[in-house]
């Protein structure tokens, strides 16, 4: 019998101060959603409306970039595809696999507002 190789890890580099920060804003809002539970996830914290996750914001760990929170929309209707081509700091580059997982950088304070812009288009869609 073969043994079973180990996939690697992905990167999941150590946040900011600043960061973390901002995280706990975001995190404040979204538990105050109708039907949002959170489960803690390798240095994330997971956002779930009902069972079905939705974002994941770090606590002490990033997904590919220190500053980037991840949202999932499964089935993307073409306008809001074209805003996420738009918008450069909404990405597929986190190295996640799994069907729908996008990333978004915070590069500063103002870059709130339009983070919680996309996370709720993954709150609306998580049902």
């Amino acid at each position: 019998m073969k043994p079973k190789t180990k996939k690697p890890r992905p990167n999941l580099p150590r946040t900011t101060d600043e960061m973390q920060q901002w995280s706990a804003m975001l995190a404040s809002e979204l538990r105050g959603w109708p039907n949002v539970t959170t489960r803690p996830m390798f240095g994330l914290l997971g956002f779930y409306r009902k069972k079905t996750i939705f974002a994941a914001l770090p606590v002490t760990r990033g997904i590919g970039a220190p500053n980037s929170i991840i949202f999932k929309i499964e089935s993307m209707p073409p306008d809001l595809l074209q805003r996420v081509k738009q918008d450069p700091r909404v990405g597929s580059g986190t190295k996640m696999r799994a069907k729908g997982w996008l990333s978004f950088d915070l590069n500063s304070e103002e870059d709130l507002r339009d983070a919680l812009a996309w996370l709720n288009e993954a709150y609306e869609r998580a049902k």
